[in-house]
């Protein structure tokens, strides 16, 4: 029997989007935008100590290598050829941290999740060294000193592992986010890997110059971190190398951009002004600020939104960045145990259609805009008899309202002018509570925003990103379903439960030091210290 015709489409376009919660590898026609085929894999996440966020940074590359085989098996199903495949994107989860060694191509610690507290003390530290009248971490960085970022973690490496600390000194570390990573290793690794991460990137380690577009040399000094295991920056959209292994073997890579970059380019805003909110792990507001670099005034980042092309302009983006958002709902299921699938939530939160006045705080790593307050924890309150986890089901979802209203407003103020409509994105946009905004009907916007800057570069030329070129994106509106005065109450309430969930956790707290001291303790101490809690009860009680 003759074989089938392999069906021709155009040219394709793949995209790695390398999230928090899990890696995908998708494939685009490039000539109108669509989705052909996807596969995607969950990535665990370790919490060694109270605080601490890692990931196993060889789990997320054979990850990556995994979505892609199994995509290519899909499309050969689908009788698509994948040597229409004409390059490969980059999106990845930002911040996070990655040494690794460039002869023996192992990491020397599990990737430190941009999630992660562990820096704390490091921060407050550093903190001192800033003279009030002249931040120059942030007039040169756009990001304010918090844990958030690569650079103190990256510092935590250095004076916490020996592997690191040893490699360093003999010249074998490399550092990058998971971006470069990934790139070094699928380009040859320690056969010739290209050491390189994107503008986009590099703005969010607190070693990079939005203004210069340059590793800055006094940052790194005073951050202590050696520049020569920093990897080479490049524009978003170039070829930086070529696959050496799997399926798309001698396919380019010619796209990066952190994720909620990509996003801001996959859904189409290019002009200033022009604003999108992502629902993921976490929730990110981006507002497009043309060439110019807008400081904010009231809790926002200044950072790089994207650079699609060598001989291209840079554009600068004002970003309000919520730790936890679809975090809250993997909680639910996996610590609490009150859904078994993510998508439960949705049906739990319909059988009520109210909290009933509870209200929960999701600061499981502290706040972040508009507050950057590491202190905070998270907070259920306004319990009652009658509240179940239908309640609590629905206000963890309105908790991700409530924090995208409060960067909203952020961005208004800072703008001066208000957003008429917000552009959304993310797997969260899949639940009825959040959808007051306008959402693409192709929700996959960050992998799109990376496909497209892969077929854009130079030498791929694949993908148009003239105006005149562009799919107009079908969009669904959605409007608000309740009234503004119950809204209004609503939201000052949840800010009354924000107040109260700050100045929990101090440096010195021993939930966040080393497990290791209460092992150390003689039993006698737990037995003294219970007869007393037991006594001081019954002497409240009696």
């Amino acid at each position: 029997m003759a074989a089938s015709k392999k069906a021709v489409l155009g040219p394709l376009v793949g995209a790695v989007d390398q999230g928090t919660s899990s890696t995908r590898f998708l494939v685009f026609n490039s000539k109108t935008a669509e989705l052909l085929s996807h596969h995607q894999v969950e990535i665990k996440q370790e919490f060694p100590r109270e605080g601490w966020v890692e990931q196993d940074p060889k789990e997320i590359l054979h990850s990556v290598y995994e979505c892609i085989e199994k995509t290519c098996e899909k499309l050969g199903q689908l009788n698509i050829d994948i040597s229409n495949i004409k390059a490969i994107g980059v999106s990845n989860q930002r911040e996070t941290t990655v040494v690794w060694d460039k002869l023996t191509g192992e990491p020397l610690y599990n990737a430190v999740v941009w999630l992660d507290l562990r820096t704390q003390s490091t921060v407050e530290s550093l903190s001192k060294r800033i003279p009030g009248n002249n931040n120059f971490v942030k007039s040169k960085t756009g990001l304010p000193l918090s844990t958030y970022f690569s650079a103190v973690k990256l510092r935590w490496l250095l004076d916490n592992v020996k592997k690191v600390q040893k490699a360093v000194e003999e010249k074998r570390a490399l550092f990058g986010t998971i971006d470069s990573w990934l790139i070094w290793s699928l380009t040859g690794g320690v056969n010739g890997g290209v050491h390189c991460t994107d503008v986009t990137n590099a703005s969010r380690t607190m070693l990079f110059n939005i203004h210069s577009l340059e590793w800055d040399k006094q940052l790194c000094e005073f951050f202590g971190i050696p520049m020569e295991i920093l990897p080479n920056v490049r524009s978003s959209s170039e070829i930086y190398g070529l696959m050496k292994a799997g399926a798309l073997e001698g396919v380019p890579i010619s796209g990066c951009l952190g994720d909620q970059s990509a996003a801001l380019v996959g859904q189409m805003c290019f002009q200033n002004g022009q604003a999108k909110n992502t629902y993921g792990t976490g929730c990110f507001l981006l507002c497009n600020t043309g060439h110019k670099c807008v400081f904010s005034d009231h809790g926002l980042l200044t950072t790089v939104a994207y650079k699609l092309g060598r001989d291209k302009p840079v554009y600068y983006a004002l970003e309000g960045s919520v730790a936890i958002a679809g975090a809250v709902i993997r909680w639910l299921r996996d610590n609490l145990g009150i859904i078994k699938t993510s998508e439960e939530i949705e049906k739990l939160a319909k059988e009520v259609g109210t909290s009933y006045g509870c209200y929960f705080v999701p600061a499981f790593s502290g706040l972040y805009a508009p507050y950057w307050e590491p202190s905070a924890r998270g907070i259920i309150c306004g319990l009652t008899q009658f509240t179940n986890k239908c309640h609590i089901a629905f206000a963890a979802l309105e908790a991700v309202c409530f924090q995208t209203r409060e960067i909203l407003d952020a961005m208004n103020r800072d703008c001066g002018i208000p957003l008429s409509h917000l552009q959304v994105d993310g797997g969260m946009t899949i639940f009825i509570p959040l959808n007051s905004q306008m959402k693409p009907s192709m929700p996959e916007t960050t992998a799109l925003g990376a496909a497209m800057a892969a077929g854009a570069a130079e030498g791929v030329g694949v993908w148009s990103l003239e105006p005149e070129d562009l799919s107009a994106v079908t969009m669904e509106r959605f409007e608000p379903q309740i009234n503004a005065e119950e809204s209004e109450i609503r939201y000052s309430t949840w800010k009354k439960a924000v107040m109260k969930s700050m100045g929990w956790v101090t440096t010195q707290s021993p939930e966040s030091g080393d497990p290791s001291i209460f092992c150390s303790l003689p039993l006698g101490f737990f037995i003294v210290s219970s007869m007393v809690m037991l006594i001081g009860a019954r002497y409240i009680s009696g």
